[in-house]
């Protein structure tokens, strides 16, 4: 049996689980806490620039791919901003 796709079925097959799109990054990559920081990142932004095409559950989330470089960039400085180091 075939199934008809639409332009937007499309752009969601296209886009990555964000967990492959950030699997070089250092940490934990299925905490919720992380899962919020993409959520309110997403949700500061104008409509035309959000990224989240669908949120599947606390910890997984589909993104438009082509914002992977800003998503890991985030993360990144995120962590580097909330990391502890012992004073020398």
């Amino acid at each position: 049996m075939k199934r008809n796709v639409n332009k937007n079925d499309l752009s969601k097959v296209k886009a990555a689980n964000l967990k492959d799109l950030i699997k070089n990054v250092q940490g934990p990559l299925n905490d919720i806490p992380m899962t919020q920081f993409i959520i309110n990142m997403n949700a500061s932004l104008p409509q035309s620039q959000k990224f989240i095409i669908h949120v599947l559950d606390n910890t997984h989330l589909f993104v438009r791919s082509d914002m992977a470089g800003m998503i890991r960039s985030a993360i990144s400085d995120f962590r580097d901003a909330n990391t502890y180091e012992k004073p020398a």
